[in-house]
């Protein structure tokens, strides 16, 4: 049971109402996570405005999923790493390896490889990233632009990973645990 009630879409009213039929358009679902933060509408629209813009970023899809895997295992949040395994098969369409070894920060394509440790540094050490850390994954062909993305991303998953676990949020995807 969470520690934050779960707002109704049916029930919901004003800019709640308005933030809750905007992500049912988006996803088809209303996921138990924004019913939760739509306890304040303010969290839901700047979760769901980051998360907009950042899709439009330089990433690709799968990409994104990768790193919201990597810093789900990384701060051991078992909704978003259910939420974000089901994106991944089913939205990016990563095999189940390649879900695995995201999990751990790692894949096949070097830069790819390179992103995800680089974003795991950025989630492990709260930010403060290494000189070798930067210049590891700009050898392996990131840009500013793909780095600033890789931050960004890292730290739109860190809110909803620290959300979920600190309101209990009762996840609503297949389970996948740390």
């Amino acid at each position: 049971m969470g520690t934050l009630p779960l707002i109704d879409p049916a029930t919901a009213t004003g800019k709640t109402a308005d933030l809750l039929a905007a992500v049912q358009r988006g996803l088809g679902v209303v996921p138990n996570m924004t019913k939760a933060m739509a306890n304040a509408p303010a969290l839901l629209e700047g979760y769901l405005a980051l998360s907009a813009a950042l899709s439009k970023g330089t990433l690709k899809a799968a990409t994104r999923e990768r790193l919201a895997l990597a810093v789900a295992q990384g701060n051991a949040c078992d909704y978003c790493l259910s939420a974000h395994s089901y994106l991944a098969e089913h939205a990016a369409a990563l095999s189940a390896d390649d879900i695995a070894a995201a999990r751990e920060g790692d894949n096949d394509d070097p830069k790819i490889a390179a992103l995800l440790t680089f974003a795991v540094a950025v989630n492990t050490t709260r930010g403060s990233v290494s000189a070798d850390d930067l210049a590891a994954v700009r050898a392996a062909g990131a840009g500013d632009e793909e780095i600033a993305e890789v931050i960004g991303h890292v730290g739109l998953n860190v809110l909803t990973n620290y959300f979920n676990k600190a309101a209990a949020v009762d996840i609503d995807f297949p389970v996948v645990t740390a």
